[in-house]
């Protein structure tokens, strides 16, 4: 794992991706800034724990906002639609991601002909 601060510079310097992964949910897929983040902070998890909340009604919000607060090794995933309004909840009883915070944009799009829901950095959209 690097030092946090190197991280969180790291993150800032994203903008826009020129590559996309696909996650273990084939529908998910991610960009070179949270393929950045997973790997800076052994976060894959954190992809899997938003892909997992994509079933209805949350996957009918074509824009999202995903939230990590942590908190003495304690974690809360809170997504909302873009306007406040709260779409999805995850309580996460014991978590060593590095960061105190962090945020991604999760959005319904297209790719290779194909409707995919791409999971990326704030700087990237």
């Amino acid at each position: 794992m690097k030092n946090i601060r190197t991280i969180k510079a790291n993150l800032a310097q994203f903008c826009g991706s020129t590559n996309y992964y696909r996650s273990s949910f084939r529908h998910v897929v991610y960009t070179d800034g949270v393929k950045y983040l997973a790997d800076a902070a052994g976060a894959y998890w954190l992809i899997d724990a938003i892909a997992s909340h994509q079933r209805q009604p949350v996957s009918r919000e074509a824009f999202q906002v995903w939230r990590l607060t942590v908190t003495d090794q304690h974690g809360l995933l809170v997504a909302d639609d873009g306007n406040g309004r709260q779409i999805a909840r995850q309580e996460i009883d014991y978590t060593d991601f590095c960061l105190d915070e962090v945020k991604l944009y999760l959005v319904t799009g297209g790719m290779d002909g194909e409707l995919v829901q791409i999971l990326m950095l704030p700087g990237e959209y």
